[in-house]
């Protein structure tokens, strides 16, 4: 059992996005999940009822924004606003998966910054801290008007490719783009790889891109592992396998940390030729992406527990990340 972080007793309670993630971050701190009541009224309208005292609390809530994400955004935010009228002594809103976050910037005239408007309702709702894993746009966190904690699965990640047993002189890290390198690299260091390709993406629509070329080492008759944050389409991503197949790849690999698979993302995945697809359980897979044979779910919820438990009690989250940190403490 963790320590009581002072005067404030810790409590989780989850949403219905992610319910399973919730309980094993529950179950990794020793801790019961919550009561809550979540459902509809006739009308389609959330309805929620706290079902004890969390007066003086430490309460997190954990919520990913995933598919449907208007309707999980819109129960974190109700679910907010009823911890924010039970007075408890700080609320957290942990949001694995944080919708909205490609809509960053304005990157063509009369479009809405979309990922800074849902900060301004989570701020509102009464959220006084967040925290997130492998935000899609760092800059996200300067949305905030309150502490964002930013996680990053890539420790996770890396070992479940160790694991994999790919020779070092084999192994290539393959990033989807330009704008992805400096992820590739962080991959690239912790697996201690000594090659790096990039593939050159040209995006022709909102929701379409073109792989034209292949920057960087060699892919010929070597081990691919392709990362990015996450696998939404899936366009992307087997834009990047095919062009390293086309370049004479032997295997690949697939790697991210939220698998959404929307659209069509499952039947492009089945038929990209993936020796195995992994992902994290930060948000669930859908009934038809469970039936894909190569995919691998990597969990992440040792990794939120510790996070939380390090806010609890007034820890440094920093420390998490030292490449001589401890890992995360098992239940």
């Amino acid at each position: 059992m963790i320590g009581t972080g002072g005067t404030h007793k810790l409590k989780i309670f989850s949403g219905r996005a992610n319910k399973p993630l919730a309980e094993g971050i529950a179950k990794h701190l020793g801790v019961p999940l919550g009561n809550i009541n979540l459902g509809a009224f006739p009308d389609g309208e959330t309805m929620v009822r706290i079902d004890e005292d969390v007066r003086g609390r430490d309460v997190f809530i954990v919520q990913p924004t995933c598919p449907p994400v208007n309707q999980n955004l819109m129960e974190l935010l109700i679910i907010l606003d009823a911890f924010k009228r039970a007075s408890p002594a700080r609320v957290t809103a942990v949001i694995p998966y944080y919708g909205y976050a490609r809509q960053d910037r304005k990157d063509m005239g009369r479009v809405p910054i979309s990922a800074k408007l849902v900060a301004d309702l989570l701020t509102t709702a009464g959220a006084h801290r967040v925290l997130c894993l492998d935000l899609h746009a760092a800059q996200i966190q300067g949305f905030f008007d309150i502490p964002v904690d930013h996680l990053y699965a890539s420790k996770e990640i890396t070992a479940h490719v160790r694991g994999l047993g790919i020779p070092t002189e084999d192994l290539v890290i393959l990033s989807t783009d330009e704008g992805n390198v400096k992820k590739a690299l962080k991959y690239q260091e912790g697996l201690r790889a000594t090659q790096l390709a990039v593939v050159d993406k040209r995006r022709s629509s909102a929701t379409e891109t073109k792989a034209a070329h292949l920057i960087g080492s060699s892919v010929d008759g070597k081990s691919v592992v392709v990362f990015d944050d996450m696998i939404s389409t899936a366009t992307s991503m087997v834009n990047a396998i095919n062009i390293a197949r086309r370049h004479g790849a032997k295997r690949v690999f697939a790697c991210a940390t939220h698998g959404l698979l929307v659209d069509q993302a499952v039947s492009r995945l089945r038929d990209a030729g993936l020796e195995q697809i992994a992902v994290t359980d930060s948000v669930p897979l859908s009934a038809e992406a469970k039936l894909l044979p190569n995919i691998k779910v990597i969990p992440v919820g040792a990794l939120l527990a510790n996070a939380i438990r390090r806010i609890h009690e007034d820890q440094s989250i920093s420390e998490l990340f030292r490449d001589d940190a401890p890992p995360p403490e098992k239940r």
